[in-house]
């Protein structure tokens, strides 16, 4: 099981992260995410995925990213048949 007290968000850096699910077998994958930009991951994903210094540079965030964005994304409404 990952410590989550131990990860650093990979895209924003920040060092607050809760564990969020954990795997129905034990000691598979977790969930994690961030408490800052709300990033979500499974420990049992790439590296470049989990990981500050894998992450990709064009993806990360910084506190003054997330502060100055300009607007976060509506979800749509659903469908209808």
């Amino acid at each position: 099981m990952a410590d989550p007290t131990a990860t650093v968000c990979p895209r924003c850096a920040h060092q607050t992260v809760e564990l969020v699910f954990t795997s129905p077998v034990p000691g598979v994958w977790d969930v994690l995410q961030c408490g800052r930009c709300l990033y979500m991951w499974r420990t049992s994903e790439p590296e470049r995925r989990t990981r500050r210094h894998a992450y990709p540079e064009a993806f990360r965030m910084t506190a003054e990213d997330i502060r100055s964005a300009s607007e976060v994304p509506a979800v749509p409404p659903l469908r209808t048949s």
